[in-house]
């Protein structure tokens, strides 16, 4: 069972990190949108419909990443205080109480829609936000896709749970990222760690 959390959590990083280089793309698009509108009066009709391609693109591939990493808001004022297998009965049942069925429609509802979408004329269904004609039924079919890698991710995480059921604590996350100041307040503790470690004193 950890070696398949471990496989999920692997492929979830992956997918997300090779969409994340779409943030490189859309910042040289957008970029030379403005420079070419503001300096050179020319504005194009492809920058907007770049934009929120490639923006909706990367926001679905990268739930599942996002979910691996425990990173999603959830209100645990609550939560936080329960010990760790009550937490894992709760993620279970509210997991199959409102997770599954919730990615399962998302695939089944948004492979329909880009099907419908794909079967528009010899281009498939175009954009209506500008002039340049330019093909939107690829971005459709990103639903049920991103859908697909969130279901998995999903019966990670209940895998995770009954892990800690079975357990009492919880397997340890991937953590290749973190906000910056939570960098900063590892760093401090370590500092202080090691001041403590070899007798010096703090200032």
């Amino acid at each position: 069972m950890l070696n398949f959390i471990y496989f999920v959590n692997k492929l979830s990083a992956w997918v997300g990190k090779s969409f994340a280089w779409v943030i490189l793309m859309m910042t040289f698009g957008v970029t030379y949108e403005v420079i070419v509108r503001k300096l050179l009066r020319a504005p194009t009709p492809w920058a907007y419909d770049m934009s929120y391609i490639m923006y909706g693109a990367l926001f679905m591939m990268a739930g599942a990443y996002t979910l691996s990493r425990d990173g999603h808001v959830r209100a645990d004022m609550f939560y936080r205080t329960w010990r760790p297998q009550r937490q894992a009965a709760l993620e279970i049942f509210l997991y199959f109480l409102f997770f599954f069925p919730g990615m399962l429609a998302l695939i089944i509802a948004g492979t329909k829609f880009a099907l419908q979408s794909y079967s528009y004329g010899t281009a498939g269904e175009l954009s209506i936000n500008s002039p340049a004609n330019i093909p939107v039924f690829q971005l459709k079919f990103v639903i049920p896709l991103a859908g697909a890698f969130l279901l998995l991710q999903g019966m990670a995480q209940v895998c995770r749970a009954i892990v800690c059921l079975r357990t009492g604590q919880w397997p340890p996350l991937l953590h290749d990222v973190e906000e910056t100041e939570t960098a900063i307040i590892h760093a401090v503790q370590d500092h202080e760690q090691l001041k403590d470690e070899f007798g010096l004193e703090k200032k």
